[in-house]
């Protein structure tokens, strides 16, 4: 009906300024000082990044069920003790590494783009818990590459984002681009497939400053070896995982 689609428009920018506001002032009360005294005392890389990890668990457990928007976990159990994964994750809205980074057990660090870490105040929490890359400059591409690998080897998890972008279309997934998959092979560390639920309807892609409470899933799936594969396997496990999480995906997005 259309007056109930006006009202929802206008009721929808009122709960994107709400929630805005209300992402700032956790932030700030809840992350911002633990986060700054983190980066200051913990020189070991591993315990730092984990004690941020914590930081930023707490804050978007207050921050969620501020906005009507709770996440609820599934699959955790697939993390082994002593092994390190690359998580890849669909990608919908902005919020997703909010959700993702703190719901993935244990020290992780994420993919992401190096224009948010300029924003003021933000921009130092985005880095604490991220690799920057400047998608348009070929050395920090490389650089971002060395650096995934050294998260790697420090034995924490990589949680990236194999669409690249965000997800504008209809289709449940964008294709896959290489990256996580070639980083997965040459390192040879096992895939973790991850879903998250719901964000696309929380932040819808082509509705400026709007927003609408939902709750949120994150599910992880089984974890898929890459023990004794090489670059030549790259397609193959690509695809493999694209449709794994495909099929997951759209069973369980009506739910």
């Amino acid at each position: 009906m259309p007056g109930v689609n006006v009202v929802k428009n206008i009721l929808g920018r009122f709960f994107a300024l709400y929630a805005l506001l209300l992402f700032a002032l956790t932030m700030l009360l809840i992350a911002l000082p633990p986060v700054f005294i983190c980066r200051l005392c913990i020189r070991d890389e591993k315990q730092r990044t984990a004690a941020i990890i914590k930081i930023f668990r707490l804050w978007i457990n207050v921050y969620l069920p501020l906005i009507f928007s709770p996440v609820s976990r599934r699959g955790t159990s697939h993390f082994r003790k002593g092994e390190n994964y690359v998580v890849v994750c669909n990608h919908n809205a902005l919020i997703d590494i909010p959700i993702s980074t703190p719901g993935v057990p244990g020290a992780n660090k994420t993919l992401a783009k190096k224009e948010l870490a300029r924003i003021p105040v933000f921009g130092m929490v985005y880095r604490s818990g991220s690799i920057l890359v400047d998608r348009k400059n070929a050395q920090s591409r490389r650089q971002s590459i060395d650096k995934m690998k050294q998260v790697l080897e420090q034995g924490m998890h990589l949680v990236l984002y194999p669409e690249g972008t965000r997800n504008k279309s209809a289709q449940p997934l964008k294709p896959f681009y290489d990256g996580a998959f070639n980083i997965a092979i040459t390192m040879q560390k096992p895939i973790m497939p991850a879903i998250i639920f719901h964000t696309k309807k929380i932040l819808p892609p082509h509705k400026p400053f709007f927003a609408w409470p939902h709750r949120i899933g994150l599910h992880f799936l089984e974890p898929v070896s890459t023990e004794g594969l090489t670059l030549a396997d790259l397609p193959a496990l690509k695809q493999h995982v694209f449709e794994m999480m495909e099929k997951y995906y759209v069973a369980g997005m009506n739910k």
